[in-house]
């Protein structure tokens, strides 16, 4: 077993294979998103140096960036205290991690009549995905 296989077999993965991944951005510390992986989509990351998840509604890998532009270079992979979240510190290329078009995913927080959204569209998702977002 080589040092990549080891670090897969670590994991603990829940009942569907999967462990939730959280990206991180390696410069400002700002938690850009949280997905899922499974050992296929870990080991590619390992190998290629980029976010790769596991697409749940897809059932397929997904290469962060594929289709936006807007990859994940891995600069950093952890692994908390219970094996059982992965944490993935990256460079975000193109600032824009969420599909929303926006810098990350946590963009809203309580307000007075329920969630409300504090952070604009770096880029409207229509001219990144396309009509069909």
């Amino acid at each position: 077993m080589d040092a990549d296989d080891k670090l897969i077999t670590e994991v603990k993965w829940n009942r569907d294979g999967l462990v939730p991944a959280i990206a991180q951005d390696s410069a400002s510390g700002d938690v850009l998103m949280l997905a899922w992986m499974n050992a296929e989509s870990l080991a590619c990351t390992i190998a290629e140096g980029r976010a790769v998840y596991w697409s749940r509604s897809r059932q397929s890998l997904w290469r962060k960036g594929e289709e936006s532009g807007n990859v994940q270079q891995l600069r950093e992979l952890r692994l908390d205290c219970d094996g059982d979240t992965v944490l993935l510190k990256v460079e975000q290329i193109g600032g824009i991690a969420c599909h929303t078009g926006r810098r990350h995913c946590f963009y809203r927080k309580p307000g007075a009549d329920g969630w409300t959204t504090d952070m604009p569209v770096v880029k409207d998702p229509t001219e990144i995905y396309g009509a069909g977002q």
